[in-house]
């Protein structure tokens, strides 16, 4: 109970410090739309995949070759920043 209390003591004073639980991440590459997951070249082309923001998407890719941007295009993603080892942010719309 004290603990409880305490915790809603701080969150009061730092309410962006004290989180109210840990943040999920997505655990398996079916959580992300299967048109993404073509386009990125298959889920076996798929290392990891982070959302690091409301409209953007972090993935990790074994080869970036194999990116089809045509069919990001087609599953709502607006934007591609490529970035090193075989990183690639997705740029999406706000969520509906």
């Amino acid at each position: 109970m004290f603990d409880k209390l305490q915790q809603a003591f701080w969150k009061a004073l730092t309410p962006d410090l004290v989180p109210e639980e840990e943040p999920k991440r997505p655990a398996a590459f079916d959580e992300l739309a299967p048109a993404i997951v073509v386009a990125l070249g298959g889920a076996e082309n798929l290392k990891s995949h982070q959302a690091v923001a409301l409209t953007r998407l972090r993935v990790e890719l074994r080869d970036v070759a194999r990116i089809d941007r045509a069919g990001l295009s087609v599953a709502g993603v607006t934007g591609v920043m490529m970035l090193d080892d075989g990183v690639v942010h997705l740029i999406t719309g706000l969520p509906g």
